[in-house]
């Protein structure tokens, strides 16, 4: 059992109590959250009310939380490189290659198969505890709740923005400074798979500032602002700096013009986007102390970068 706490935001005023609810608590079903409203587990600002008992705004809500078994996935001994672990949170370093969530033609082999080998108890979370994800091909530092209040806590901070996602990126072109992209995103009108800038999509912020350049390439310091899917690869591709071994966004591929046979030996075997969640920080669940991990670039982004800083010696 975990207790959540929260305040109804003044733009749902109107709703219906379990709309509200569905809304603040997204990681619950209406149906799972109409039951806890009828066992007396949810109180507004301390008194009982029913499912369809309309909402002013400004309320404060306190959900008794049931921890029960939510997933059908099965564990599965994969291993995992473990940054950080206590009772409350599990900060994971994900190798580029590794799906996070089970879907369609990824059904096994995930990181949520591994974190069900790793805790069996995760299986009564949403998502195995995952509250962000990072793309199949995109390496680094991801977080995991390992109770319902740590969980609510971490997808909280999330929502205000409040937690720091910092990513190295390596793009094609020699920037000039650093900036922001702010452009709305959503699916590609004909292909569902893609994301694109569109009037009509959700609002994305994407910062980014200069680590390193070379002859023809420069590694970006990038900030999310915004947590939108593919907001890094899209936006990058967006301002004509996209990533380098994006097989999606960064157009197909061609060498540099004069490429030494080292640089071109390199390029062609790296077969992901060149993008690593480099650090993370948040406030810890229980303790309410901020916490941040770094990590460098894992072995392929590093050759890839040496093998651009040795070029630019030549």
């Amino acid at each position: 059992m975990a207790k959540l706490t929260t305040i109804i935001p003044d733009e749902l005023a109107g709703m219906r109590l379990d709309q509200c609810l569905a809304e603040v608590f997204p990681d619950y079903s209406r149906s799972k959250l109409q039951i806890w409203i009828k066992a007396g587990r949810v109180t507004v600002n301390q008194k009982l009310l029913k499912a369809k008992d309309k909402i002013d705004g400004g309320e404060q809500v306190e959900l008794d939380a049931e921890a029960e078994q939510v997933l059908e996935y099965e564990a599965e001994n994969i291993p995992l490189d473990i940054v950080f672990e206590d009772e409350s949170v599990l900060i994971v370093n994900k190798p580029a290659g590794l799906v996070v969530h089970p879907a369609v033609g990824n059904w096994q082999g995930t990181l949520v198969n591994a974190l069900l080998n790793h805790d069996a108890s995760l299986k009564t979370l949403p998502r195995a505890g995952i509250v962000h994800r990072l793309d199949k091909d995109t390496s680094g530092l991801l977080m995991v709740a390992k109770t319902l209040k740590a969980h609510y806590s971490l997808s909280s901070q999330l929502q205000k923005r409040t937690i720091t996602r910092e990513y190295l990126a390596l793009v094609k072109g020699w920037m000039t400074a650093g900036g922001t992209v702010e452009a709305p995103l959503g699916r590609h009108h004909t292909d569902r798979t893609r994301h694109t800038v569109r009037e009509d999509g959700k609002h994305a912020v994407t910062h980014y500032r200069l680590e390193q350049r070379f002859k023809r390439h420069t590694v970006l310091r990038v900030n999310l602002e915004t947590g939108r899917t593919h907001q890094i690869r899209v936006h990058m591709a967006h301002i004509h700096y996209p990533l380098v071994g994006d097989q999606v966004y960064g157009g197909r591929f061609q060498l540099p013009n004069n490429c030494n046979p080292d640089l071109e030996q390199v390029l062609r075997a790296f077969k992901r986007q060149a993008l690593h969640a480099t650090r993370l920080g948040l406030q810890h669940p229980e303790t309410d102390e901020y916490c941040e991990w770094e990590l460098p670039v894992p072995e392929d982004m590093a050759i890839l970068i040496k093998t651009l800083a040795d070029e630019a010696l030549d």
